[in-house]
Order: structure tokens, then sequence, then C-alpha cells
């Protein structure tokens, strides 16, 4: 199997109400996209940062200085893991640890901060839906955010919302090529594909969206099914 990776650029910022599923049929059409991508495909997977999302949905709130991002932070957060500093490690409403809750003042205007989706399953199955009617193809969604791992340096995108693909593939009960039966490998795919995805869109590069072309994935998951239940959690 082999993959292809497109950033989908000519986006531009995003208001408040924005169609993004339109939006991005749209971008796709625009010279810079459509030579290389083309119109979406049956199993492609368009990968999307979940800034544009909450911005179309209008997550977005003032906040002058530090200390009113920390109230932000607060009320987000449906508890507080641990504190160091200015940073809040904090469990959000989603379930997801995650530093200041996902509240974040990067590549918004100044001044203000842009929270997670309140939903992002839902946005993203509304995304595909929207798509799916008016591109008559079958895709799958990722909504993406750059979480930290506690046992690892750096940072990585994962999914945090999915629609139309599996968020988990499963080979417990599977053999391996020895014929050893694998006991616990499950397979976080739409986190790999939401950090593949973020090779090509970048950080400070005005490319929010990508298109994987490539996967052919059986079944349907939400990023609900990532979350690890604290009971499984050695590092809390």
């Amino acid at each position: 199997m082999s993959l292809s990776i497109f950033g989908v650029q000519g986006i531009g910022e995003v208001p408040p109400h924005t169609d993004i599923a339109h939006l991005i049929v749209e971008a796709l059409l625009l010279p810079v996209n459509a030579d290389e991508i083309g119109p979406l495909r049956d199993h492609d997977v368009l990968v999307i940062t979940h800034k544009i999302v909450s911005k179309a949905e209008g997550a977005i709130r003032p906040s002058a200085d530090i200390e009113s991002r920390k109230a932000i932070v607060e009320e987000e957060a449906e508890s507080i893991i641990r504190r160091r500093g200015d940073l809040i490690v904090a469990r959000t409403q989603h379930g997801f640890i995650c530093a200041n809750a996902g509240v974040d003042n990067s590549n918004v205007e100044p001044g203000y901060v842009v929270l997670l989706p309140r939903d992002p399953d839902a946005s993203a199955h509304k995304i595909r839906m929207r798509i799916e009617r008016t591109s008559n193809v079958s895709i799958g969604v990722v909504i993406t955010d750059t979480f930290g791992r506690p046992w690892r340096r750096g940072l990585t995108d994962v999914a945090i919302g999915i629609s139309g693909l599996p968020s988990l593939v499963d080979y417990r009960g599977t053999v391996d090529t020895f014929g050893m039966e694998l006991e616990v490998t499950e397979i976080a795919v739409a986190d790999e594909i939401a950090s593949a995805a973020d090779l090509v869109m970048g950080k400070a590069d005005g490319v929010p969206a990508a298109v994987v072309r490539g996967m052919r994935l059986a079944g349907s998951g939400r990023a609900q099914d990532l979350v690890r239940p604290a009971q499984e959690d050695m590092f809390r």
C-alpha cells in the first residue's frame, strides 16, 4: 500500500458561521490545488485542524492577558491534573488530557483564544455528511489538535474528531509472522493519519487541511474511542 498526502492551500482566515465543508470543496478547485489533488475521491480522508472548525463554530473568546486566559482554561477544564508555572494540564469535558484544556492563542487574532469544538466527533460527522451529499463521494474526516505525550518529548497531532473511518485497528487475537498470537496490539490509526497529515500542514504555513489518499479502512469509530479510561491510565 502507498499513501499520498496533500496540503490544501488557499483556505485563508475562517470567520464564524463558515461552512467548512463548502470552503474546503471550493478550495480544492483553486489552481494551486486542482492539478495536484483534484476533487475528492472515494476513500480519501480529509484531515482538518480544529482551529478552523472552532472558529467556524464560534468557539473563540476574548483574552487580554495571561490571567484572563487562565480563567478561561479553568472554565474549560473538567478537572485539573497538574500545574507548573503558567502551564495547566487538564482533563477536558471531552475526556482529553492536554495542556491548558485545549485553550490556545496561536493562529488567532491578538487578544483572543480558540477553544476546542464542543463535540468534535459531531463536527467531523457533519462535515463528512455535507461533503458526501454535495460531491457524491464516500470519505473519512479527521479533526486534529496538537498534543504532548507524558512519556516522550515533542508534540504531535492527534485525532479529536472522527467520522467515516475506524479510530483503532485491533490486532488482538491475530498472529504475527512467527505464529505468535497478539494479545495487546491496538493501532491508533486515526492518530497516525493525523500526525502524518501534519507533515504537510505545518504550524505556521497557513494550511489547515490535508487530503490523505490511498487508505482502505473498513468500519467507523469516534475519537472518544481513543480516550483511555482512568482506571487504565498509569500516569494519573
